[in-house]
């Protein structure tokens, strides 16, 4: 569960293009702009900032490598970290560079910084041949919260309950991009599991 101060926090969502929350949408609320709506307005922190610096295309390695622009020089109070679907391309060679960038970005952000990992959404049928070993990503995820401390949203996990083996089409965009369903099933999952949710009805 997130801790929440009395003082203003500044939260920032690092990622790649799900977190970004480009085109796949069509105009719709990605995610983080969601979560931006609860805690903004309806936990009534008006003064918390809300950064989304993902970008879309983008690894482990390439959020590691811009650290200081990507989220060193907002000194989050929250750091979200939502990454391992474009990693996932290359396969289990990729696991150890996964892992290792995703733990240096951790340790760079510090003890003072409330991490939250993520696992990756499930993709298609259609996107499995591209992203096959995607479950092994998620279980890298999983266990490096473990190891860290870092407070885990296990997105896979929720959409397996909801879809089991069928094909996840109805909550994605394409092959491995959340459409809006899927984007605010993202965010009331995440929003659950820092103890911050649930959102507003109206959704």
């Amino acid at each position: 569960m997130i801790r929440l101060s009395a003082q203003p926090m500044t939260w920032v969502a690092a990622g790649d293009s799900i977190t970004q929350a480009v085109l796949h949408t069509h105009g719709a609320r990605g995610w983080v702009e969601h979560l931006q709506e609860r805690i903004r307005w309806e936990l009534d922190r008006l003064t918390d900032i809300i950064v989304n610096s993902g970008v879309s295309g983008w690894r482990a390695v390439d959020v590691l490598g811009s650290y200081d622009h990507l989220i060193g020089r907002f000194a989050p109070d929250v750091l979200s970290l939502s990454l391992g679907t474009n990693d996932a391309r290359a396969g289990l060679a990729g696991l150890p560079e996964f892992r290792d960038a995703m733990r240096r970005i951790i340790d760079r952000s510090g003890a003072q910084t409330q991490t939250v990992l993520h696992t990756p959404v499930l993709v298609s049928v259609a996107g499995r041949e591209a992203r096959g070993e995607l479950p092994a990503y998620a279980q890298a995820v999983r266990e490096i919260a473990e190891e860290t401390g870092a407070l885990l949203v296990d997105h896979e996990a929720h959409w397996r309950a909801h879809f089991g083996d069928a094909d996840p089409i109805s909550w994605l965009d394409d092959p491995a991009h959340p459409n809006a369903a899927g984007h605010l099933q993202m965010a009331e999952h995440t929003l659950r599991a820092l103890g911050l949710g649930p959102m507003s009805p109206r959704y």
